[in-house]
């Protein structure tokens, strides 16, 4: 991630969340730090009594829970997906939410691939897939806030997936559910008839309510639909 002015940025880990954050005040780190282990902790303990919630490959309806719980079952239920598919765009969002709070005015946080971004500056977010050709070289430009992006991929992701797709990444004002319908729309972009494939994956980031756009990368082919921010070339470092 980068922006067209200097902001603080630092990389951290807590447990399986590989996060990086972006934000225009320091305390904005710790802020999201403590956030992220703050939510996470909500959910392993609910997890503790409900461990269907982070297994399940269906929605899940819950009654009561902390925040994250409802959230991740709200967005699982759109997209029609297990609640797990949710869960590190929810988190992303949440920090942002906190850092905003905190009366920061750039809150960018990265969890593991899916972005969750508010800022009065444009931001820049590479397009990371494994070794697909275009991984790398081209990242979008993001000018419109909140947005939340989310990948998945068939081939490349640790998360598990009932497709192929090298990826396909969502376009949401939310990270959450983003990273819910990315797996939805992944887990349908499988078969030797690529187009057919791709054109799965359109119809069902159409079906999901409040899908903004998606792009669907399936050996070399691409295919769009609704709004994607701007691509931009990287400049190769030489």
């Amino acid at each position: 991630m980068k922006s067209s002015k200097k902001l603080f940025k630092e990389s951290f880990v807590i447990k399986e969340s590989n996060c990086t954050v972006l934000c225009d005040k320091k305390t904005g780190i710790d802020i999201a730090r403590e956030s992220i282990s703050r939510h996470r902790e909500d959910l392993e303990n609910y997890a503790i009594e409900n461990p269907l919630f982070l297994s399940s490959f269906e929605p899940i309806h819950v009654v009561d829970g902390p925040l994250i719980v409802k959230l991740m079952a709200n967005f699982a239920k759109k997209a029609n997906v297990g609640p797990i598919a949710a869960v590190a765009g929810v988190l992303a969002d949440l920090a942002v939410s906190d850092m905003i709070n905190e009366d920061c005015e750039v809150a960018v946080v990265e969890n593991g691939g899916e972005v969750s971004a508010m800022s009065n500056i444009p931001i820049d977010v590479m397009l990371s897939a494994g070794d697909i050709s275009l991984s790398n070289f081209f990242c979008f430009r993001l000018t419109v806030f909140p947005i939340g992006i989310a990948t998945s991929s068939g081939r490349f992701s640790h998360a598990f997936s009932f497709g192929e797709a090298e990826a396909a990444t969502t376009f949401c004002k939310t990270a959450g559910l983003a990273d819910a319908a990315s797996t939805a729309v992944c887990n349908v972009v499988k078969g030797n008839k690529y187009s057919d494939a791709i054109n799965r994956g359109i119809d069902t980031a159409r079906s999901i309510s409040d899908v903004d756009g998606v792009l669907i990368i399936y050996h070399d082919f691409i295919g769009t639909f609704g709004k994607i921010p701007q691509l931009i070339k990287v400049k190769s470092e030489k």
